[in-house]
């Protein structure tokens, strides 16, 4: 949505841990490191609990990826909300 391009790595994906790693590799971003994952938690009362965890360098790198990964989750929110619950549970 803003313009920057990045190369993203798949690390590693953890279908029993409902867990996805990457680390960005290269585009107009080009943080000297950059790694981080997404999971899935079991919560209360058939919820889910989303954690996406991100560590990159330098640090001015930090705020511009975490209003990305900030506009990534409300739009993540936003579609979960306006997607149908199966009634057939």
């Amino acid at each position: 949505a803003n313009g920057v391009v990045v190369h993203e790595l798949i690390v590693d994906i953890d279908d029993a841990a409902r867990r996805v790693a990457y680390a960005v590799v290269g585009g107009s971003m080009a943080p000297k490191h950059h790694h981080a994952s997404m999971q899935v938690l079991a919560d209360t009362e058939g919820r889910s609990r989303f954690v996406w965890t991100t560590d990159v360098t330098p640090d001015e790198l930090a705020v511009p990826i975490d209003e990305m990964a900030e506009q990534g989750a409300r739009i993540m929110r936003e579609t979960l909300k306006a997607t149908p619950v199966p009634t057939d549970r």
